[in-house]
C-alpha cells in the first residue's frame, strides 16, 4: 500500500464516519438536547445533567468538525490528480489533536454518562425522549430491547462508533507501514499505529473504570453516594477488591479515586484531596499494587491530566513530587483554622512560599517550613473597631516572629526593632509621627515593654530623656534634656521624680538640691551662679510671690568654676558597656550561631539587595542602600577576611566594609550611628553630654574590632587555620580600636560629637576669635615683633610691595604656605590626619625659616612658640578649641610622648596663650571703665 492507497482508504473512512456522526446528532444528541431543557418542576437536576449533556455535545461537534475538515482535505488532493505523500495524512503530521480530541470525548463525556445511570434514569426529559425515539435508536444498537437503559443505550451510541474508527486508523497505519518497507518514514508510521492502538486500549480503560464506578455508586448508601459522587469522579482501587490496612484509626474501606482518597468507617468517611497525599513506602505494609496506583494517582492529579494510556507505559510512573504547589482550605487544624493557604507544600504541610488568608481579613505571605511561619514574612492584621490594620514585616520562627521585624500599627505607630516568641525583645524603635501626641523611643525592650537603656523623645513637650527603664515607665537614673537648653539629672520612680538631683540651667548655672517637674526649685537646695557665686539653703515657690528662699549667699568666688559650670552627666549612671547591649547582643548571636547565612537577615536587619518579589516592601532598619564595594554574603565576607589582614589592606576593607549596607559590620555601624544620633542629634546636643558622647563613640571602636575579630576567627576556622594569641589581648585590642578602626567610623559620628565640643568650648573659643580679631589688626611686621618673634627668622623677602605701598603696612604674606597648611585642619575629621596636617605646618614653618636664614634651621621650642602663634593668629580657624581637645581626647594613644604630642601641646599653648591675653586686656578695660 502506498500513500495514495492509505489516502484513498482513508477517505472512505472519514466519508462513512462522518456520516455515522451526523447521523448520532439529528436523532440522538439534538433530540435529547431539545427535551432536557430544564422546567419549573425539574431545574436542581436539570441544570446539572444539562451542563453534562452541553459538554458532551461541545466534544462531539468538535470531533465531528475535525473529521469532516480531514475529509474536505484529502478531497480536495484527489481533485487535482496529483500522486499523494505522507505529508498529505493528516492522522499522521496532526495525530496529537486527533489523540487530544478523542480522549476528551470519551473520558470526560461519553463514559459519564454511563456512569450517571442512576441520575439519568430519573430525570423527566430522558424518559419523554426514550419513549419518542425508540425506533430511531434501533438503527445504531442491534441488541436494542425496551428495558435497555438510556445512559447505557447513549453509552454504547457513542463509543461503538469510536472504537471501530480508531480500529479503522490502526489498521491503514499498519498496512501502509508494512508497505513502506525501510523507508525513512516507517518509524513514523509505525509510531503513529501504536499510537492509535493505544487509543483503543484507552477507551477500553475508561469504559472498565466507568463501570466499576457505577458499580461502586449502586453498592453505596444514599449518605456517602450523596456526599462522593460527581460526574467527572472515577474509581481507581477499591479495598474490597485489594485488601490494605491504613494506620489512620479503624477503617472498614479504603477508595481511591482520581482526584481523592476515602476512608470509610460505618456511615462516615474521611477524604483527602490527592494533590495533598504523600506516600510514604518505608515500612509500609500497604500491597504494591496499592502503594504503586495510590502514587500514579496523586502524580497525575497533580498534573492535572491522565497518563495515556491510563496506567503508563513500562519505565513510566515516576512517583509525584515531593514539593508541591497548590490551594487548600483548613477546616480545624489550630491557628490556621478556616484559613486558605496557597503555595508550596512538602509531606503534607506548608513548606517554602505561601500566602494564608483568613474569613476575618487576616493575612499572612512569607516562608514557612513543617507547617509553620518560617523566615521573612509580612502578616496584616485588620483591627475589629477600624478600618485600618496592622502589618507586621518580620522574621518568624517555628511560627512565632523572632528576630528583626517592622510592624506598622493602624493607629499610625511604627516599631522597627527585634521581637523574639511574637513579643518585642532586644534592641528597637518605636515611633509615632503623627501630629497628636509624637513621639519617638530608641532602646532596649523586654517583653514586650521598655526595659532598660532608652532614649524618648517627646516632640510635644521639646524633651528628650536619656535613661533607664522599666515596665513602660522612666523608673531610675535618667537624664532630661530641653529644647530651651536646660536639662537635669534626676531619679525616677513609675515616671515621678523622687530625691534630689542636678539641674543645669541656661546660664550656666548649676542647681543641686529638689525641683519639682516644672523646674522649680523646693526644699532644700544649692544654686552655684556662672560667675562662682552660691547661694544655699532652703527654696519654695508660693503662688503670686515668685521663688524664695532662706539661706547663705557666699560672694567670694570673682569667677567661672569650670568644674562646676561644665558639669558632666551620665558617666557613672550609665557605664558605656550597658548602652545598646540589644544592639551587641543581636551581633553575637549571630557570631555564635557559625554566621549561618539564612539567620543574618533575622539578627542584623534586612538583606536590600534581593529578587523576590515578596521583599519589595521591605524597609532597612538603620540606613539607605549604600555603595556595595563589598559582597555581603558570607562566604565572601569570611574569604575577603582571611586575605585582607595586612594594616593597609586591613584598613582599605574595612573602610568599604563600613559603607556596605550589606556587610555585618556595615549594618553594625549603621545600627550604632542610627542609637548615637537618636541620643545626641537635635535637643540632645547639650555640652554636658559631651563626656559620655565622646565615651561612647570609643566604645563603639572596641566593640567593632571584637566583632570583626570573631569574624576573622571564624573565617580562619574554617580554613583550617588558628587566630595567632597575643599575650597583652586586651592592650591590643585597645590599641587596634583606637588605631584602625576609630579613624574608620569617626565620620559617621563626627557631626553630633563636634557640636558637642563646639557647645563645651564656645566660651573659650569665643574668647579665643576676640583675641584673634584684634591680633588680625596687626600688619605683619608689627605682629612678628608683638610677638616676640626674633628678627633675623622674619621672612620679609616674602613681603612683596606694590607701589606706594609700604613695608609695615602689608598684612597676611608671610608664613603663607604655613597658614594655608593649618587652615586645612577644619577639612577632616580623623585625629591622625589632624596631627599629620599640624606636622606638616610645623615643617612649613621650619623650611620658610630655613630660606630665610639659607641654612638647615632646627626650632628650638623658644622660637617654634612665637612663630606657630603668628600662623595660628593668621589661620583664624573659628573652632580651635574644640579642634584641639577633639584630637586629645580620640588621637591614638600610641602617639602620645611623640612628635604629634609635641606639636599638639605646643598648638595648646598658642591657644590658651591668646585667651590668657584676651582676659588680661578685659580685666584691664574692666579696671579701667570702674576706675573711671
Amino acid at each position: 500500500m502506498c500513500a495514495t492507497e492509505a489516502a484513498e482508504s482513508l477517505l472512505r473512512t472519514e466519508e462513512t464516519f462522518s456520516a455515522c456522526l451526523a447521523r448520532i446528532n439529528t436523532i440522538v444528541l439534538k433530540p435529547l438536547l431539545q427535551a432536557g431543557k430544564p422546567t419549573e418542576e425539574n431545574v436542581q437536576k436539570g441544570k446539572d445533567n444539562l451542563k453534562l449533556l452541553l459538554l458532551l455535545n461541545d466534544r462531539f461537534h468538535a470531533l465531528w468538525d475535525l473529521t469532516e475538515e480531514n475529509h474536505r482535505t484529502l478531497k480536495r488532493k484527489f481533485s487535482i490528480s496529483e500522486p499523494l505523500c505522507l505529508q498529505d495524512l493528516y492522522i499522521l503530521w496532526k495525530g496529537d489533536r486527533f489523540l487530544s480530541i478523542y480522549i476528551q470525548l470519551d473520558s470526560k463525556c461519553g463514559d459519564t454518562c454511563l456512569v450517571m445511570n442512576w441520575c439519568l434514569v430519573d430525570w423527566k426529559p430522558c424518559s419523554e425522549f426514550w419513549k419518542t425515539h425508540k425506533t430511531a435508536l434501533k438503527q445504531f444498537l442491534a441488541d436494542f430491547t425496551s428495558e435497555t437503559s438510556i445512559p447505557v443505550a447513549l453509552h454504547t451510541v457513542l463509543h461503538k462508533p469510536l472504537r471501530d474508527h480508531m480500529q479503522q486508523y490502526a489498521l491503514i497505519l499498519t498496512r501502509l507501514s508494512e508497505a513502506i518497507g525501510k523507508s525513512p518514514d516507517r518509524e513514523l508510521v509505525t509510531s503513529a499505529a501504536k499510537q492509535y492502538a493505544k487509543l483503543k486500549s484507552f477507551i477500553s480503560q475508561v469504559l472498565d473504570e466507568a463501570c466499576l464506578t457505577k458499580a461502586l455508586w449502586k453498592s453505596l448508601g444514599h449518605k456517602l453516594t450523596d456526599l462522593l459522587c460527581v460526574p467527572e469522579r472515577r474509581l481507581l482501587e477499591d479495598s474490597k477488591n485489594l485488601p490494605v490496612f491504613t494506620s489512620v484509626g479503624r477503617t472498614d474501606r479504603v477508595l481511591l479515586f482520581d482526584d481523592i482518597l476515602v476512608l470509610i468507617q460505618g456511615n462516615n468517611c474521611q477524604s483527602f484531596d490527592l494533590k495533598l497525599v504523600w506516600v510514604d513506602g518505608s515500612g509500609s505494609e500497604k500491597p504494591a499494587v496499592w502503594q504503586w496506583k495510590l502514587n500514579q494517582a496523586v502524580r497525575q492529579a497533580l498534573n492535572g491530566k491522565r497518563d495515556f494510556p491510563l496506567w503508563g507505559e513500562a519505565g513510566e510512573g515516576s512517583e509525584p513530587p515531593i514539593h508541591r504547589t497548590f490551594k487548600y482550605m483548613f477546616r480545624a487544624e489550630g491557628r490556621f483554622k478556616n484559613a486558605a493557604y496557597e503555595g508550596e507544600w512538602c509531606w503534607g504541610k506548608p513548606h517554602g512560599k505561601g500566602t494564608l488568608k483568613w474569613p476575618d481579613g487576616r493575612n499572612h505571605v512569607g516562608d514557612f517550613k513543617e507547617g509553620l511561619e518560617h523566615g521573612f514574612g509580612i502578616c496584616l492584621i485588620p483591627l475589629v473597631s477600624e478600618d485600618r490594620y496592622d502589618c507586621y514585616k518580620c522574621h518568624w520562627c517555628d511560627g512565632k516572629m523572632r528576630g528583626y521585624g517592622i510592624c506598622e500599627y493602624g493607629n499610625e505607630m511604627v516599631y522597627k526593632g527585634y521581637f523574639n516568641d511574637n513579643l518585642r525583645q532586644g534592641f528597637g524603635i518605636l515611633e509615632n509621627p503623627s501630629a497628636e501626641q509624637p513621639f519617638k523611643y530608641t532602646g532596649q525592650w523586654d517583653n514586650d515593654k521598655k526595659n532598660g537603656y532608652g532614649v524618648w523623645d517627646d516632640k510635644d513637650r521639646g524633651e528628650r530623656y536619656i535613661g533607664i527603664w522599666q515596665d513602660d515607665h522612666r523608673h531610675g537614673q535618667g537624664i532630661v534634656v530641653t529644647q530651651s537648653g536646660m536639662c537635669y539629672q534626676r531619679t525616677f520612680h513609675v515616671d515621678k521624680m523622687v530625691g534630689s538631683g542636678i539641674l543645669l540651667l541656661e546660664d550656666d548655672s548649676v542647681y543641686e538640691g529638689n525641683f519639682t517637674s516644672d523646674l522649680t526649685f523646693v526644699g532644700k537646695g544649692k544654686l552655684t551662679f556662672s560667675n562662682g557665686f552660691t547661694l544655699e539653703g532652703t527654696f519654695s515657690n508660693k503662688s503670686g510671690q515668685g521663688l524664695q528662699t532662706q539661706g547663705i549667699l557666699n560672694t567670694s568666688g570673682d569667677q567661672q568654676d569650670a568644674s562646676i559650670t561644665k558639669v558632666q552627666l551620665g558617666l557613672d549612671e550609665f557605664p558605656v558597656e550597658k548602652r545598646w547591649q540589644g544592639i551587641y547582643d543581636q551581633f553575637l548571636k549571630f557570631l555564635h550561631s557559625g554566621c549561618k547565612e539564612d539567620m543574618e537577615e533575622s539578627f542584623t536587619g534586612f538583606h536590600i539587595q534581593t529578587s523576590k518579589e515578596l521583599r519589595k516592601s521591605q524597609e532597612y532598619l538603620f540606613c539607605q542602600r549604600g555603595p556595595e564595594d563589598v559582597s555581603g554574603k558570607i562566604e565572601d565576607v569570611f574569604e575577603e577576611l582571611v586575605q585582607h589582614r595586612e594594616l593597609e589592606s586591613l584598613q582599605c576593607y574595612l573602610q568599604k566594609a563600613f559603607k556596605s549596607s550589606l556587610h555585618p559590620l556595615g549594618k553594625l555601624l549603621k545600627a550604632l550611628t542610627f542609637a548615637f544620633q537618636a541620643t545626641y542629634s537635635g535637643i540632645g546636643a547639650n555640652k554636658h553630654l559631651l563626656n559620655i558622647a565622646q565615651e561612647e563613640v570609643k566604645y563603639y571602636a572596641k566593640k567593632i574590632w571584637e566583632f570583626y575579630q570573631g569574624l576573622l576567627h571564624l573565617a580562619l576556622e574554617q580554613k583550617g587555620q588558628p587566630l595567632a594569641e597575643t599575650e597583652d589581648g586586651e592592650k591590643r585590642c585597645d590599641l587596634n580600636a583606637y588605631g584602625v578602626i576609630l579613624p574608620l567610623i569617626l565620620p559617621c559620628f563626627y557631626p553630633e560629637l563636634f557640636m558637642l565640643y563646639m557647645l563645651y568650648h564656645e566660651k573659650e573659643d569665643d574668647l579665643y576669635c576676640q583675641g584673634i580679631v584684634d591680633l588680625s589688626l596687626f600688619p605683619d611686621v608689627k605682629l612678628l615683633e608683638f610677638l616676640d618673634v626674633q628678627k633675623h627668622l622674619w621672612p620679609l623677602k616674602d613681603l612683596t610691595l606694590t607701589t606706594n605701598q609700604r613695608r609695615s603696612l602689608v598684612k597676611d604674606k608671610c608664613f603663607l604656605s604655613a597658614t594655608e597648611c593649618l587652615q586645612k585642619l577644619i577639612t577632616t575629621v580623623d585625629p591622625r590626619e589632624k596631627l599629620e596636617i599640624l606636622q606638616k605646618t610645623y615643617e612649613e614653618i621650619e623650611s620658610t625659616v630655613s630660606r630665610v636664614v639659607e641654612k638647615d634651621y632646627k626650632l628650638p621650642m623658644d622660637d617654634l612658640l612665637p612663630l606657630l602663634m603668628y600662623v595660628v593668629s593668621r589661620a583664624r580657624i573659628q573652632h580651635l578649641g574644640a579642634e584641639i581637645h577633639l584630637i586629645r581626647d580620640l588621637m591614638d594613644p600610641t602617639n602620645e610622648g611623640g612628635m604629634y604630642d609635641f606639636l599638639l601641646t605646643a598648638l595648646e599653648s598658642c591657644y590658651e596663650h591668646i585667651q590668657k591675653a584676651m582676659r588680661l586686656h578685659q580685666r584691664e578695660s574692666w579696671h579701667v571703665s570702674r576706675d573711671s
